[in-house]
């Protein structure tokens, strides 16, 4: 027994190898991923929800005042080409068929040389050739002058710190009549009383910062106004062409008062539910607006031509 009591007692331990812990970085991943997702949807439903006008003001916001659209040409919209009367082909192209034009007497093909000769569309085409230019010119100064002056404007608006509400009301851009400055209405947020033609005091500040800035451009300019179909008026003898006329005129005004002088207005006129904001919902807010367009300056007259 005693043999047995001096047996060393021996004591196995058995580790257990625990497995790696899994980190928690592929949760990161997959959060980035989805709000990535919602994101690009997101931005998907506002591209689908916005119209090209609005498109057109988004791209002209974040575009530099100062560089033209155009890398060749005039730096205008047509590149150095301008359309003539008939709007179908481009200024120095070839003339119709039907035009009168000199006529070999041994052959009834055009002559190649009847503007060299002086034949009776020997100096028009010159003029022609003259008119494109001009206008190619006018148009260049115009895109120019339109980008600073959209650029002043926007700096002037955000320079008032009490009309910051809305600025989602106030749109700038360049369109091919000219430069287009609207001021509408957002659901809940009216830029005049219902039924008034005097606009609120925010709406009469936007509006006097506009005045000096356009009287620095020679070009000529239309206000017109423009209501939102569905909206009843106790007056049955005043109703949305009134006011729409009512409102222009109230804005022409107002630019006279802070430096606009008459001679830049070329016309002022109510438009009431026509030519809406958004053609496909003519009851939307956003169709009650102000509009005010600077229209392309008309190119000189050339030399042997009368207007």
């Amino acid at each position: 027994m005693a043999g047995l009591d001096q047996r060393p007692i021996i004591i196995k331990k058995v580790k257990k190898a625990a497995h790696a812990h899994h980190g928690g970085a592929w949760k990161i991943a997959y959060a980035d991923f989805v709000t990535a997702m919602m994101a690009f949807f997101l931005l998907l439903w506002l591209i689908s929800m916005t119209t090209p006008e609005q498109k057109k003001g988004l791209a002209d916001y974040f575009a530099p005042p100062n560089v033209s659209p155009a890398n060749s040409g005039a730096g205008g919209l047509l590149a150095g080409t301008a359309m003539d009367a008939t709007g179908a082909k481009m200024a120095g192209s070839a003339l119709d068929a039907g035009d009168d034009v000199s006529i070999s007497p041994q052959n009834t093909q055009f002559s190649s040389e009847r503007a060299g000769l002086g034949g009776g569309k020997g100096d028009a085409g010159q003029q022609d050739k003259a008119s494109g230019s001009a206008q190619d010119k006018a148009r260049a100064l115009d895109e120019r002058a339109f980008q600073a002056a959209a650029a002043s404007i926007r700096q002037a608006w955000q320079s008032l710190p009490n009309i910051t509400d809305i600025a989602d009301n106030l749109l700038v851009e360049e369109t091919e009549e000219g430069l287009n400055i609207q001021i509408v209405d957002q659901e809940g947020q009216p830029m005049f009383p219902e039924g008034s033609k005097y606009p609120f005091e925010q709406t009469r500040q936007a509006i006097a910062a506009l005045a000096p800035i356009l009287q620095q451009l020679p070009n000529q300019l239309t206000i017109s106004g423009h209501t939102a179909a569905g909206t009843t008026y106790p007056n049955p003898r005043y109703g949305s062409w009134e006011l729409s006329s009512d409102r222009a005129n109230t804005v022409r005004v107002l630019l006279g008062e802070f430096g606009l002088s008459d001679d830049h207005i070329a016309a002022v006129s109510g438009k009431s539910i026509g030519e809406p904001f958004f053609p496909n919902d003519p009851y939307m807010a956003a169709n009650e607006r102000i509009k005010i367009t600077v229209h392309h300056e008309a190119p000189p007259v050339p030399p042997g031509m009368t207007p």
